[in-house]
């Protein structure tokens, strides 16, 4: 069993149900979002002061800059309070960068003056539910609710409702309003799921369990944990622990290994998945979140209602990681950041998301923070393999090759009775540390296993490949390793560059244009192969289309990456590859020169 480590309340065909509503129209959700107000409507109110904050936030909400949005649209509704459009946009992002007591007060205010919108509506049940009056948010519901209407008209309120009502202690009238939606079979594999935590709540563990089972969708994490909790209080262990068995990797999920332990050791299993109906109401707020962010065109909103769970639930770890997950999703990082250490001050640090931190973290270019990110997680699970993994791949990434070697090193000691699939990528990782380090002999070693588990991997036969061209070593396997690599991934550049090369490095200086071109044709904009692509045109008799190609690896030249040295390209613009190679041979410094002792044979 694959569990879905999103850590969502809702999957499988749960998830394709809501979806399909959703893009039906089946929840009112979908209206909550501000429409853009006509040009002549918006010109009015929006004297020469207020233009710049709102032209501000419309740029940051573009941007997805949402503590900027929040700012810039605050200030804007602060100075125009009868605006509705602008009360509405400022709610809309003050709850994505997670002000939601702001949001709130503007809320209040649009409800002061008879102005209630959409969203608004959503923060007021909010609001409602944190303060525990459930009365307050029946009579909510209740007044936008057309009795005669089908009850899949909506299907948010109508869950909420039902929790409304148990919170009201009306557990009968509870029932009997989740079991109404239920009755429709579309709406079933959804609200069975709520009806399952509301009969478990009021202690009715057989009824859930046998809705648990019938809904045959809840395989992600949160719906397993459910399931287990349940059979836990009906004192059927063995097949709680069955299904804990199926579980891929499960030391991956804490929380699943401690319902594990404790099952095997005959210790208390409470059921905690929900506390109350205001959990049950975070818990739909973050099913119709997991469905806006999996539609075919992903919904702004899903955030919002992540939030407004989190609200709700503020201890609820699942709200708070979904929250970090969406804001990751939109390069807010430091609003993602945020929500990651709430989680983590809960005690509930989970690797598999602490993982997509990581590798966030570092392709946005914060490297450091992915790096001790990495390193806590390592601490916190030692005996994770997956975790020595991710701090080898950052600790490479900042090309620290020494040190990336022993964290790949004991990655590839926790999986040694691991089956070869799941050694294949540390052995290749630590395959490159090893030859960057200088530590040929070893890295041979890790890629020639690497390419008998996977024989057929690219960029792995090209790395090797490589590595023996430069070293005069094995040329014609090498050369032959890179063909077979161009022709399993014909379109990518760096390949088609190291095939040139090689054969540049050969001496075989016409069999290197052709591949040099190809690579130059689909990485236009990289300085290294234009770079390249000028000493094979040098070396052709090509020298003014040499020059050209030197003079654009300068113009590309990157800020720090090292792959270019400037001064050399200026060197052969000045006295010509030729005359550079020569006083690099006398300097003892060669790496660049074609290798000697070998002949173009192609060219004969």
């Amino acid at each position: 069993m694959n569990i879905l480590h999103s850590d969502l309340p809702i999957a499988g065909p749960l998830k394709t149900a809501l979806i399909a509503m959703l893009m039906a129209g089946a929840a009112h959700a979908q209206d909550s979002r501000p429409q853009p107000r006509p040009a002549h409507e918006m010109a009015a109110p929006l004297t020469h002061g207020l233009a710049g904050p709102y032209l501000a936030a419309r740029l940051a909400t573009v941007e997805n800059d949402f503590s900027a949005a929040a700012e810039y649209f605050a200030r804007s509704a602060d100075a125009l309070p009868d605006d509705v459009y602008l009360q509405d946009n400022a709610i809309l992002a003050l709850i994505s960068a997670g002000r939601l007591d702001r949001a709130g007060q503007i809320t209040d205010d649009l409800f002061d003056d008879g102005n209630e919108t959409e969203l608004a509506a959503l923060v007021r049940r909010g609001q409602l539910i944190r303060a525990g009056d459930w009365q307050g948010l029946l009579a909510l519901i209740d007044a936008h609710r057309d009795p005669d209407a089908p009850v899949n008209e909506d299907l948010m309120d109508g869950i909420m409702r039902g929790w409304a009502l148990l919170g009201a202690g009306r557990a009968q009238d509870a029932l009997a309003a989740f079991q109404a939606l239920a009755d429709d079979p579309s709406l079933a594999p959804v609200v069975n799921y709520h009806l399952a935590l509301a009969r478990a709540l009021v202690g009715d563990y057989e009824t859930a369990e046998t809705l648990l089972e019938e809904s045959d969708g809840i395989a992600d994490l949160m719906g397993l944990v459910t399931r287990v909790q349940v059979l836990a209080q009906l004192d059927r262990r063995d097949e709680a622990l069955a299904l804990l068995d199926q579980v891929q990797e499960i030391e991956a999920e804490p929380q699943l290994v401690a319902l594990r332990d404790a099952l095997q050791s005959d210790a208390p299993v409470p059921f905690d998945v929900v506390g109350g109906p205001g959990d049950g109401i975070a818990h739909l707020l973050l099913s119709f979140a997991s469905a806006l962010a999996s539609s075919p065109d992903p919904e702004p909103l899903a955030l919002i209602h992540a939030r407004i769970a989190s609200w709700i639930a503020p201890e609820d770890a699942e709200a708070r990681l979904m929250v970090a997950q969406l804001l990751q999703e939109r390069q807010q990082l430091d609003l993602a950041e945020a929500e990651f250490a709430a989680v983590r001050q809960m005690g509930e640090m989970r690797p598999v998301a602490e993982m997509t931190r990581i590798d966030a973290l570092s392709r946005a270019d914060r490297k450091p923070e992915a790096e001790q990110a990495a390193l806590a997680l390592t601490a916190a699970y030692p005996d994770l393999a997956q975790a020595w993994i991710a701090l080898g791949d950052v600790l490479r990434q900042q090309e620290k090759f020494d040190s990336a070697v022993p964290a790949y090193d004991r990655a590839l000691s926790l999986l040694a009775d691991a089956p070869e699939g799941a050694r294949w990528f540390p052995l290749y990782a630590r395959g490159i540390a090893l030859e960057r380090a200088g530590q040929f002999d070893r890295a041979e070693k890790d890629l020639l296993a690497a390419l008998e588990i996977r024989p057929e991997h690219a960029s792995c036969l090209n790395y090797l490949g490589y590595s023996w061209i430069d070293r005069n070593q094995n040329l014609d396997r090498a050369l032959a390793m890179i063909q077979k690599a161009v022709e399993l991934s014909p379109g990518d550049g760096y390949i088609l560059d190291s095939l040139a090369w090689a054969y540049f490095r050969m001496g075989r200086y016409q069999d290197a244009v052709a591949p040099m071109e190809e690579a130059v044709a689909s990485m236009s904009a990289d300085p290294l192969v234009n770079d390249h692509l000028g000493d094979i045109y040098w070396k052709v008799g090509r020298q003014r289309e040499a020059e050209i190609q030197w003079q654009r690896a300068l113009s590309l030249e990157p800020t720090d990456t090292g792959d270019v040295d400037p001064d050399r390209i200026r060197a052969k613009l000045d006295r010509g590859l030729d005359r550079v190679l020569a006083e690099e041979a006398a300097r003892g410094d060669t790496d660049d020169a074609p290798l000697p002792d070998v002949r173009d044979t192609a060219s004969e």
